[in-house]
């Protein structure tokens, strides 16, 4: 059965809708069926209409989809809305369709604020629905070889975790020029309170979490506006103490002039270690005790289930940003269809599926990012502010999470 969906978002200049859209068609597992496309009403109609979508099924806006969709039969209403708004509107979007009984495909950061973040997990729990938070890089087979590694122990016991996120396309003050995607996140109003730690420091709390298994126990930042005028975070550093002691640090800067996508993993253990790279991605990099390395190419060389699963095409056929979000899109369809999401992959522990979904064994439970995976990296970020603040060491607590 082809699951049908709605976006909210995504429309006119948007960047990730489009992407969102090609990755859910790859597989044949999702059909767009409906949609509010922006806050303008006669534009998200317009755009409704150029994606083919029915006149009385293109919204003008969310509310109104969120009230037209749950009085569809259910052989017509959407299964599942995906949100791809700024991330103020993260909440109220998913709450209106959460307590209308729809699943929930929601952009990171899951929301704004800790209280909005909790308030999300307590409904989904209460609803009995899927929430997926779209942390897409753990769709990347090799990132999904690297947490097999690191929990089947070849890098002995994991002793230190740098993840960098740099990019330099903020490096000017493109929201003064009126720049669509500049504009809505260096707004704290609409990006949250920590613009760079919102976009990708979210990202790279969760890739470190989901490799190394490791939640972030306390941290001291330094989050830092460096471009003059600008009224949000553009650059941060912190360090962390993660479960056990395991020391890490987490850098993200969108003003590191001529990055593209420099988004980076390593983990260093006392038998060894790894290295991921994102522009990169079909390759995990082994280190090992005596300084000599091995290169692990997905499709030849990988060798856990969860990696295999997520491969598409033979080794040196590159694969990489859309495949891995139409990964966590497949992934979310199973857990739609079967209603077995009580317990998926990368929620609490992060233990990864136990083989492939159609091995002709027990399938593992489902793998995607969770809405208390989302949860726990608002609770991340709003720890970094305190600490920055602050100007010292601060504890996490994840509350209910």
């Amino acid at each position: 059965m082809t699951l049908r969906y709605g976006m909210v978002g995504g429309g006119p200049g948007a960047f990730i809708g489009p992407v969102h859209r090609r990755a859910a068609a790859l597989d044949g597992d999702w059909r767009l069926c409906a949609g509010a496309f922006s806050a303008d009403a006669e534009m998200a109609r317009r755009t409704g209409a150029r994606l083919g979508l029915a006149a009385d099924r293109a919204y003008g806006s969310w509310r109104e989809m969120a009230r037209g969709e749950a009085a569809l039969p259910d052989d017509e209403r959407i299964h599942a809305v995906v949100i791809v708004t700024p991330n103020h509107l993260h909440h109220p979007v998913a709450r209106a369709f959460l307590e209308r009984g729809i699943h929930v495909i929601c952009d990171k950061p899951l929301a704004v604020t800790v209280e909005e973040a909790d308030d999300l997990c307590r409904l989904a729990a209460s609803a009995g629905l899927v929430f997926a938070v779209t942390y897409n890089y753990s769709g990347y087979p090799m990132v999904r070889e690297a947490r097999a590694r690191v929990r089947d122990g070849a890098i002995g016991q994991v002793r230190k975790v740098v993840v960098e996120y740099s990019q330099g396309w903020l490096a000017e003050l493109l929201e003064a020029e009126g720049h669509k995607q500049a504009e809505w996140r260096a707004d704290p109003a609409r990006g949250g309170p920590s613009a760079v730690l919102g976009d990708i420091g979210s990202h790279a709390h969760h890739l470190l979490r989901y490799v190394t298994g490791l939640e972030v126990q306390r941290l001291f930042a330094d989050l830092g506006t460096v471009v003059a005028g600008r009224a949000a975070h553009d650059d941060a550093v912190v360090l962390l103490e993660l479960d056990g002691g395991v020391r890490g640090v987490l850098m993200a800067s969108q003003i590191a002039t001529g990055e593209r996508n420099h988004l980076r993993l390593r983990v260093y253990g006392s038998g060894g270690g790894l290295d991921w790279y994102q522009e990169e991605p079909n390759r995990l990099r082994l280190l090992r005790p005596d300084g000599s390395e091995e290169l692990v190419y997905r499709g030849a060389g990988a060798r856990s289930a969860s990696a295999t699963a997520a491969t598409r095409l033979p080794g040196g056929h590159p694969e990489g940003f859309v495949e891995a979000f139409a990964n966590l899109y497949r992934e979310v369809a199973r857990a739609v269809r079967t209603g077995d999401f009580s317990a998926c992959a990368q929620s609490g522990d992060a233990r990864p599926p136990s083989g492939p979904p159609d091995g002709g064994e027990e399938a593992p439970a489902p793998d995607f990012p969770t809405v208390q995976d989302g949860a726990r990296g608002i609770h991340f970020i709003d720890g970094a502010i305190r600490s920055d603040r602050a100007g010292s060491w601060i504890a996490i607590s994840y509350g209910s999470q």
